[in-house]
């Protein structure tokens, strides 16, 4: 992609961590756009702090002290005299104040305007939005239900099962499903309390629940001109607990006229709020009928954006920078085609059985390669992955002419996959893509929910256990012979000194 010769941002702040903050970078140097980064007292090693060309410490680990803390980003930001902010996903990305203190500072936010956050960013309002715009949206309460007897009348309309969510959730909090109406009172009076907790907002409401729906989303860019256009749809619907795991494109499932309506009504939604930027508008899609319904809006990138970047050849993180800098979009719908199948796999360093996180030090770590391979990582061989966030260390995306060839090199891809001296959930992602249901993708967002078992390697299975407690014994040994493993660190001391990073320890 060719970006319009019009004046670049010399410096850019990414208010973010780990992988994302490294795709940003990496972003940023090939367009010449020097770059900040921020670190927390727990992230000091991390990664995306040696990629970058200056480093600041914003506090200690916890979130909110430091990668939620706004008045020391945007005085980092004035310390450093960047031009702009990339906020990532997560953390300051969708936050209005954040947005809207970087205008006041004069300092450009690369993501939507402030107006568009706030519009979307309760659950509520943006349906309200979405119905106008002529876009579908699920059965249910017109607006918030303030009292359990008014949940109560909502749902004898609608009938069972339903979903109740509060106005201002978001990643699985404040959301229940009740299938009876002894369910009723406690799902309710739970939603009210995790809203108030989490979001500081008890406001709910009520839909219609599709039993065994499929997650479906599509990408919108919209730009400063009034330009909005889809990069076509990514399934997400391999989910546990309303998280993502594995997300692919195109859909399996969504029929090539489907697929243009639901194209359609994202664009039809990111022109009602004249939306700028990257953004995502989220479906609850009925497998069996084939109708969709809006269901949130995410005005930011998303994790899975790789494989849309494969199957349609866009940057989007470029194209981000080129519509913050006031450029039209460098591209028309009509150039837009999916070309090919991409798949992705977020590797988490959790145990696959449990899910509970594996926080630690990586002894070894090997990333896959060959042909249409991409990771986006920041794990190596000797860091620490904190306790502090987010599991997810590293995105594996495979591109194949066919599914059948994207799955393949995915599962070749995960056999050489090594991390070592944490548990991670590879061997969850090679058992669900050897899975009758996902083979044939009739998988839904219920797919983990019912009997999935995690089937371990063969290779595992053949081994002995008294082979692996040796294999333990001779390691213990050799450690306590040699240094200490950090020495792995492929981040020597001379090496730090003597980059060209300029690292800030404030």
């Amino acid at each position: 992609m060719t970006m319009p010769k019009r004046a670049m941002f010399k410096k850019v702040l990414i208010a973010n961590r780990g992988e994302i903050a490294i795709r940003v970078t990496r972003a940023c140097r090939e367009l010449g756009i020097k770059t900040v980064a921020v670190f927390s007292e727990a992230d000091r090693e991390s990664l995306h702090v040696f990629l970058a060309d200056e480093a600041y410490n914003i506090g200690p680990a916890p979130s909110k002290e430091s990668y939620l803390n706004v008045n020391k980003i945007v005085e980092v930001c004035k310390t450093a005299g960047v031009d702009a902010v990339h906020p990532g996903y997560g953390f300051l990305s969708e936050n209005v104040n954040f947005a809207k203190a970087l205008k006041a500072a004069g300092i450009t936010f690369i993501g939507p305007t402030p107006e568009n956050i706030e519009a979307m960013g309760d659950k509520l309002s943006a349906k309200a939005l979405m119905k106008k715009a002529g876009v579908p949206t699920v059965p249910g309460s017109d607006g918030s239900v303030e009292s359990l007897e008014d949940c109560q009348a909502v749902v004898k309309k609608i009938g069972y099962p339903v979903i109740i969510k509060a106005s201002a959730g978001g990643g699985g909090k404040g959301m229940r499903v009740v299938r009876a109406e002894s369910e009723l009172e406690s799902a309710f009076r739970a939603c009210q309390s995790e809203g108030l907790n989490y979001f500081a907002d008890k406001t709910v409401y009520v839909e219609k629940f599709v039993t065994d729906p499929k997650h479906i989303e599509i990408q919108v860019f919209g730009d400063t001109h009034g330009n909005v256009v889809h990069l076509f749809e990514r399934e997400c619907s391999v989910q546990r607990r309303h998280q993502k795991l594995i997300e692919e494109s195109p859909s399996p499932s969504v029929p090539p006229e489907v697929r243009l309506k639901m194209g359609d009504a994202a664009v039809r939604a990111g022109k009602q709020i004249s939306y700028i930027g990257a953004g995502t508008i989220e479906f609850i899609f009925d497998n069996s009928t084939k109708e969709f319904y809006f269901m949130e809006m995410n005005t930011r990138l998303q994790v899975e954006h790789p494989i849309t970047e494969i199957v349609c050849g866009v940057d989007l993180v470029k194209e981000q920078i080129n519509v913050a800098l006031g450029n039209p979009l460098t591209f028309k719908q009509s150039d837009i085609k999916q070309k090919g199948h991409a798949i992705e796999v977020r590797v988490c360093a959790e145990d696959p059985v449990t899910y509970k996180p594996s926080p630690g030090l990586i002894r070894a770590c090997r990333h896959p390669q060959g042909p249409f391979v991409r990771v986006d990582s920041y794990a190596y061989p000797g860091y620490e992955v904190p306790i502090y966030y987010d599991p997810m260390i590293a995105k594996v995306i495979t591109w194949g002419e066919t599914r059948t060839e994207a799955i393949d090199r995915m599962q070749r891809a995960l056999t050489e996959f090594i991390l070592s001296g944490i548990k991670s959930n590879i061997v969850l992602h090679r058992s669900i893509l050897k899975h009758p249901k996902f083979i044939d993708g009739s998988y839904t967002t219920q797919f983990l929910e019912k009997n999935f078992e995690v089937i371990e390697p063969e290779l595992f299975k053949e081994v002995d256990d008294q082979v692996f407690l040796i294999a333990a014994a001779i390691t213990a040994y050799n450690d306590r012979k040699s240094k200490d493993v950090r020495q792995l660190n492929i981040f020597s001391n001379w090496k730090k000194a003597g980059r060209r990073m300029q690292l800030r320890m404030q």
